[in-house]
């Protein structure tokens, strides 16, 4: 368990960019990717926002390298591409590589859009019932592993909204009992018509641009996308500088409700708590907190009170960048630890969109703001899912 965790590469694609690039550069100018729907196919195009990428699944295959659509869901075609990307970033050739190396992954929603598509046709056999073989949540990781060749350890996880933040800290614990040396982690979810009629039937989904920690929010933006870190031991890592290092995780469960946090923010403490003490990270040595922030009455309020008990009169910077991507549900763990790299490599913390008026309960203020010239050493990033399961990763720089 001595083995450190280091971060070689990133790949994401989200409504904010199709590559780190694209994504860092739409964070630095403070620019949404929260917008009408108009690739989904639902009744509430022009009602209900989502940070939507906006390229159709041909496009999207094109990008991932893929010819054959027939077993290709959005969610697939989305991990395939954050997941190239990652490799590309960490400069690891699949067919040059002497290392144990799994594929961690995490969804939601698996292949729910060619479910959607199909199941009225589904008596009629093939090809129509051949969705069944990607509905599942599994199916994006395996074609991952196959379009890579990795095949040490493939698995999946689905805890909602927490799934890839747990995918990172499967595949960190993985490389530190040493049964690999080195892990693709992160998570992949499209946008589908269930999803969004369950958090509308839910009453959380706001029809304007959420608003985390503000007085007047009323709930959230669903987004798309995915997002993989390339997770590699010191055997592994070898002469190559990496992008971060993994120092604390946690996974934490309140049990309290299906849908909502307890009101004393108790899953959200335990999850930061015991990342700190894993991490051997005292709560001043985090730099700046990327906050689950999801811009519902429930959530802003239970995390914000979690935060509090922390880090008391000393609570370091925070910011919800889900304004930007939308909630992007199984993969939001994974775009948001990303995004607390980009925001170590680049020493910015990216402010949090949309925020006008305190909240009455808390006595911090999100960031407002780009802000530049403050040293970020220690990030903590959180993701908390139905369910009470909340999880929380820290990244720190090398």
């Amino acid at each position: 368990m001595a083995q450190r965790v280091f971060v070689t590469g990133i790949g994401i694609i989200c409504a904010i960019g199709k590559n780190a690039g694209e994504a860092l550069s739409s964070l630095q100018a403070a620019r949404s990717g929260i917008s009408h729907i108009t690739i989904l196919d639902t009744v509430h195009r022009g009602e209900l926002p989502a940070g939507e990428i906006k390229m159709t699944n041909e496009q999207l295959a094109a990008l991932a390298g893929v010819t054959d659509m027939e077993m290709q869901t959005r969610t697939s075609l989305l991990g395939l591409i954050a997941a190239g990307e990652a490799l590309e970033s960490a400069c690891i050739d699949p067919k040059n590589n002497d290392f144990r190396t799994g594929v961690i992954s995490a969804s939601t929603v698996g292949g729910m859009d060619k479910t959607e598509i199909n199941f009225r046709n589904y008596h009629l056999g093939p090809p129509y019932n051949n969705f069944i073989l990607t509905h599942d949540c599994g199916d994006s990781t395996e074609k991952i592993a196959v379009q890579l060749g990795f095949r040490d350890m493939v698995s999946t996880i689905s805890t909602a909204c927490s799934s890839s933040a747990n995918s990172i800290m499967f595949a960190a614990r993985l490389i530190k009992h040493g049964i690999l040396d080195r892990a693709l982690a992160g998570g992949t979810d499209a946008l589908s018509k269930f999803t969004l009629n369950g958090f509308n039937t839910l009453m959380i989904l706001d029809k304007q641009p959420c608003r985390p920690f503000d007085k007047s929010r009323v709930g959230l933006n669903l987004g798309e996308g995915a997002a993989y870190l390339v997770l590699e031991s010191e055997k592994a890592l070898g002469n190559r500088i990496p992008l971060a290092e993994l120092t604390g995780y946690a996974n934490a469960n309140d049990a309290y409700h299906q849908t909502a946090s307890s009101p004393d923010g108790y899953g959200p403490y335990l999850s930061m708590s015991q990342a700190l003490q894993a991490s051997g990270l005292h709560p001043g040595e985090i730099s700046y907190i990327n906050a689950h922030g999801t811009g519902t009455d429930n959530n802003d309020l239970t995390e914000g009170i979690a935060i509090e008990k922390i880090f008391g009169n000393n609570i370091p910077p925070i910011s919800s960048t889900k304004p930007y991507t939308g909630h992007t549900l199984g993969a939001a763990g994974a775009v948001e630890a990303v995004i607390s790299i980009l925001s170590i490599n680049h020493q910015t913390i990216f402010p949090n969109l949309h925020y006008r008026e305190k909240m009455d309960e808390l006595s911090f203020e999100p960031v407002r703001e780009v802000l530049k010239g403050k040293e970020l050493r220690h990030v903590l990033s959180n993701s908390f899912g139905f369910g009470g399961n909340d999880s929380t990763l820290i990244l720190s720089s090398c």
